[in-house]
């Protein structure tokens, strides 16, 4: 695959001391957002399932940034170790051809992993390399740097560019069944990881997941509308139309990210203010923001389909301050941020408005959530 060259919003890490820092911070920041989500699941806003298989993407994600390390880990101190790029304005995550890079590398894991050493016997030469010669072992390093990362795509269980669509049964009501379809991207246009849910009822005749008339149908529908730039109820009238015989009722996108770092980002508006003035330790210096955006019908019309029959439309709900509603294309949206102690102090004291109607989740001592 070809290198994608640099925009001004990308930048790469090219020293070994930077890329663990990175990648430390994410790690620590993928487990907070699983206590996170028990936090909203505790409070109503995630169903028990929602939250599952919410913990499940966060899981993979984490995973896929573990290989990510793995791969970077020798960036800058052994020849031909691979660099880190990503979006450094708005994001803060690895950008989407990272990802797209890693699928093309889990096709061929299994013949890379076979023209390899094992991971003990590379370690064994490190320490004679270590012991006989005192010298720095950094290609034996390197060797098994690529070696973990090969192994972690054989392994499987990453978040890749495309999750493809998965249906979980809920209940049946009366003659239909309710499903949550879910799935998730990584957005190319923002570089971000965003989850879709979306509850379903089914009339068909078939068992939605075992169709195989209309399952791949459904796959394919909605990983083409899997855009942030496309608005939920441009993707939910789009389905309801594409398929008269499964009703969207409710459909849900989640935002993970962006990321805010003032060693690494840089970031506009109240945040960056909030960043400079928390002064914050390294390892303590960030704030991740969620999006989630609901769109909900609110009832169902008959129109016609023929001279002889009708179908169902689903009429969803929309914003109905200020008219938000039709800019957003969502029934309600609430963005959450989750940030350490000192940043916190420094935006509590601040106060900015752009920042007074979102959720706050501070990470206290232990990696505590405290809900603010």
């Amino acid at each position: 695959m070809p290198e994608t060259p640099l925009v001004e919003d990308h930048q790469e890490l090219d020293d070994t001391l930077v890329v663990r820092r990175y990648f430390a911070k994410f790690a620590r920041i993928t487990a907070l957002m699983q206590r996170v989500t028990a936090e909203v699941e505790n409070d109503g806003r995630l169903t028990r399932t929602e939250a599952r298989l919410l913990g499940k993407y966060l899981t993979r994600l984490a995973s896929t940034f573990a290989a990510l390390a793995d791969k970077c880990l020798m960036t800058g101190r052994a020849t031909g170790a691979p660099k880190l790029t990503f979006d450094r304005h708005e994001s803060g995550f690895p950008i989407a051809q990272e990802l797209m890079v890693m699928a093309v590398d889990a096709q061929q894991a299994g013949k890379h992993l076979e023209g390899m050493a094992s991971a003990t016997e590379l370690k064994d030469r490190m320490v004679r390399r270590i012991l006989q010669d005192l010298a720095v072992p950094t290609d034996l390093q390197f060797a098994l740097s690529q070696r973990l990362y090969y192994e972690a795509l054989a392994r499987g269980g990453l978040f890749w560019a495309r999750n493809d669509p998965d249906v979980q049964w809920i209940e049946d009501i009366g003659d239909r069944r309710h499903y949550l379809l879910h799935w998730a991207v990584y957005d190319t246009q923002v570089n971000l990881p965003v989850v879709y849910m979306m509850d379903v009822e089914d009339a068909g005749k078939k068992l939605l997941p075992n169709d195989d008339n209309r399952w791949p149908q459904v796959q394919a529908h909605l990983m083409a509308q899997s855009l942030a730039g496309l608005k939920l109820l441009t993707i939910a009238t789009g389905f309801d139309k594409e398929f008269p015989d499964i009703h969207p009722k409710k459909l849900r996108r989640i935002h993970l990210g962006p990321m805010y770092s003032h060693d690494f980002t840089l970031q506009s508006g109240p945040i960056s203010d909030v960043l400079a003035n928390a002064n914050a330790p390294d390892g303590s210096d960030w704030a991740l923001v969620w999006t989630v955006e609901d769109l909900i019908s609110e009832r169902v019309e008959e129109v016609s389909a023929g001279w002889f029959y009708t179908v169902e439309r689903q009429v969803f709900a929309l914003d109905p301050f200020a008219g938000r509603g039709a800019d957003t294309g969502a029934t309600r949206t609430e963005r959450m941020v989750i940030l350490p102690e000192t940043p916190y102090q420094a935006l509590a004291e601040m106060n900015p408005p752009g920042f007074r109607a979102v959720r706050k989740f501070v990470v206290g001592a232990g990696d505590r959530i405290m809900p603010a």
